[in-house]
């Protein structure tokens, strides 16, 4: 069976997930299996040759899988990671290296206010430019029942997923140039909503919102604003949201592929979205959910 010809079935890992627990943030060595974030299968094809591009999150997950294709594409990547993300981000920026690119890590807290700012004027300086702003930074953790969510985890989950993406869009939209694009990572969560992630889905409701209200006024400046919203995917947020072992087992077998997704099977549509060829798509919303409708 040829590349184009394989079954998208069986693609990736068909069977359910072993238990485990992590504390959030999740780190990648730990989590059984190994996401695949297109280390050994994404071929570029010049396709962001000499663009620039910050991802926040980008130590792991889908932002090491979108950090990998962008780098193969031909585009200089920043990531911006939590402190205790050091050992994931180094290894992401491996490959960016690898692939012949200028790799910066930004270690910090997307909440706070001054380092999301800070964040984007030092990549833009280190870069040489901005032109992809990807604002894939995300928290969510499971709530039993509504009545027992805590204060201090919905703040958190609110303040990193809607106020760490504002501060950082907010401070890279006044330079960007015709041609740039910025990119969010939302959710199906924000059209179906799981109760248990109440306040996650919330936040991706609103950045669905926010996308398509930037793209309102991006546009007169030449600035595309799009989203792309995952279902189930296998990373190391996964085993840290605090789900038991029969829901890790069973995550992502209710999709019509009747699996979960890998990270490196998000990649293309972030490649698509910055790209040339998606030139008049803006405030759209991609899924890629494994066949999950929106």
């Amino acid at each position: 069976m040829t590349e184009s010809t394989t079954d998208p079935r069986d693609a990736h890992r068909e069977e359910g997930f072993p238990e485990q627990q992590q504390d959030q943030p999740g780190h990648t060595d730990e989590t059984a299996p190994t996401p695949d974030h297109g280390e050994e299968s994404y071929v570029g094809h010049g396709r962001l040759e000499g663009r620039k591009a910050l991802i926040t999150g980008g130590d792991s997950g889908i932002g090491r899988a979108v950090a990998i294709a962008f780098a193969r594409e031909g585009a200089d990547v920043a990531i911006v990671h939590l402190p205790e993300e050091q050992e994931d981000a180094d290894k992401t920026l491996e490959h960016v290296r690898d692939a012949g690119r200028k790799g910066l890590s930004l270690a910090g807290d997307v909440r706070d206010e001054t380092f999301a700012t800070d964040a984007v004027a030092e990549a833009r300086r280190t870069l040489g430019g901005l032109d992809i702003l990807v604002l894939n930074a995300g928290y969510q953790h499971d709530i039993e029942g509504f009545e027992s969510l805590r204060t201090e985890d919905m703040r958190r989950v609110f303040d990193t997923n809607l106020a760490g993406m504002l501060f950082s869009a907010r401070a890279a939209y006044p330079d960007l140039k015709p041609g740039s694009s910025i990119i969010v990572t939302a959710s199906i969560q924000a059209f179906n909503p799981s109760p248990g992630l109440i306040d996650y889905a919330m936040t991706k409701a609103a950045q669905v919102a926010f996308v398509k209200a930037l793209a309102a006024e991006a546009g007169s400046r030449g600035i595309r604003v799009n989203a792309v919203a995952p279902g189930p995917i296998w990373t190391p947020l996964i085993p840290a949201t605090g789900w038991d072992a029969e829901k890790l087992e069973s995550f992502g077998s209710d999709t019509p592929l009747g699996r979960a997704g890998q990270p490196a099977e998000l990649a293309g549509a972030y490649v698509y979205l910055a790209a040339g060829e998606s030139s008049y798509v803006s405030g759209a919303v991609l899924p890629v959910t494994g066949g999950k409708p929106l």
